[in-house]
């Protein structure tokens, strides 16, 4: 079971307000309690005189994994576009580097797959979490760039290859 731990700090005070209307019934399957909230009222004060409750979040039916919840993983090939190329060259900091677009540019107009584009980047990165994503979703390792070379030949490293190559013939 995925889980994520989380705090919350929620200001109450436990003076009675007679002006409110009576508020519902809280229930949350996250939480795990339910409260009524007739008497709370929040605070302005701010957080010093708060409560803390401590939560941990089940992701899909029955508190299944975040691949079964659909968070993770549950992408499929054609669900990566360009938006998703521009996103992960900036969010790993290939703009930075690079300092224009160009390179992705130029990979995008060769009439790759995103999803290809993707798993060259993310294997010049190291980026396992990013690789079996990609992979799950139907990437091809041996798709070639313009200066042909495959994700396997781009990797950062051996072990990112061997990853590739075994996180591939795990799933055939």
């Amino acid at each position: 079971m995925a889980s994520i731990p989380c705090t919350f700090q929620i200001p109450f005070t436990s003076k009675p307000v007679n002006s409110l209307p009576s508020l519902p019934k809280l229930s949350s399957k996250f939480l795990g309690s339910q409260k009524t909230l007739s008497w709370s009222r929040p605070s302005r004060i701010g957080p010093s005189n708060g409560s803390r409750t401590q939560c941990w979040f089940k992701f899909g039916k029955n508190g299944v994994d975040a691949e079964g919840a659909g968070i993770y993983g549950s992408q499929g090939r054609d669900d990566f576009d360009r938006d998703d190329v521009e996103q992960y060259f900036n969010y790993m900091g290939m703009l930075a580097v690079e300092g224009s677009y160009d390179k992705m540019e130029a990979l995008l107009n060769q009439n790759i797959h995103p999803v290809d584009i993707l798993l060259m980047l993310a294997a010049s990165e190291g980026d396992k979490p990013k690789i079996e994503e990609l992979l799950r979703a139907g990437a091809k390792y041996d798709v070639k760039d313009a200066d042909g070379r495959t994700a396997l030949e781009r990797a950062v490293n051996e072990e990112i290859k061997d990853f590739i190559l075994g996180f591939s013939v795990q799933k055939a």
